[in-house]
């Protein structure tokens, strides 16, 4: 697929998660993360590309944040962000310090890391007012992100394609939500964005993400409607079908039954059975 015809398909996918879940309203100043990565780097490009279509009826910023990690080297992406003529700024906050300094050898970084790498985020994103943060996380990062926290945490959760952070001062938005990574990394390969790679948690081969992406990819060599189906199933939630006692009513089943016969509804609700506890 040559670059043009890419484009044109993410912008379409991008487009729609936009419209679907009410993303972007005109006024709106949103901060762009930029870490470096392909998801990134895409995601930056394509809504600049929207904003120069809406003719400025929404703004955004660059945000990018110099962790102090080993290897950084952040000119190429500075030259970059230059041609591009957007507006932008690279943040040094020395949270690789703090992590290697919390985390024990062999331990996964990635929690403690995200963390403060949020926590930045917002407190930039408020000081300077910017109402929405826009992150790369894309269709794969979502699925993945579903079952992990069924496997390992018990819960079923994932990354929300809109979200109101705790202090619901910024709402978080995912335009990336309906894209593949396999079509993220063809366009950046074909853009030749100067990608800055993760020395701090890339070398940690064996992350319970990594374990899950391949359970994907294996289930998709035989079925390659997996993915989808995943996703899918984040936006058709069976409540009735499921066992959370708060969002649906177990205890009081019998009463709504529909029963047949001479009994009246009076007579059903007081001959009901009556909970053993």
């Amino acid at each position: 697929m040559n670059e043009d015809k890419l484009e044109r398909k993410l912008l379409n996918y991008m487009g729609k998660a936009i419209a679907d879940y009410s993303m972007i309203q005109r006024g709106d100043r949103i901060l762009v993360c930029l870490s470096g990565g392909k998801d990134s780097y895409t995601l930056l490009t394509l809504l600049n590309k929207l904003r120069l279509r809406s003719r400025g009826r929404f703004e955004i910023f660059s945000y990018t944040l110099d962790q102090g990690q080993p290897g950084w080297d952040d000119s190429a992406m500075r030259a970059w962000l230059q041609d591009s003529g957007i507006p932008h700024v690279i943040e040094a906050r020395d949270t690789y310090s703090v992590v290697i300094d919390k985390i024990e050898e062999g331990k996964t970084y990635c929690s403690l890391c995200s963390r403060l790498r949020r926590g930045n985020i917002y407190r930039f994103a408020g000081e300077h007012g910017f109402n929405k943060i826009a992150l790369g996380h894309h269709r794969d990062d979502l699925i993945q992100s579903l079952l992990m926290s069924i496997l390992y945490s018990g819960e079923i959760r994932s990354m929300p394609p809109k979200l109101l952070t705790d202090t619901r001062r910024h709402i978080v938005i995912r335009p990336l939500a309906y894209c593949q990574e396999r079509d993220i990394l063809a366009f950046a390969q074909l853009r030749k964005f100067p990608l800055i790679p993760c020395n701090l948690c890339g070398s940690q081969e064996n992350m319970t993400r990594r374990k899950v992406k391949q359970l994907i990819q294996d289930l998709a060599d035989d079925n390659p409607k997996v993915p989808s189906n995943i996703l899918n199933a984040l936006g058709n939630i069976q409540v009735s079908q499921l066992m959370d006692r708060s969002l649906w009513n177990f205890r009081d089943l019998e009463s709504m039954m529909d029963h047949d016969g001479d009994s009246s509804p009076a007579q059903s609700t007081e001959n009901s059975p009556q909970p053993l506890w």
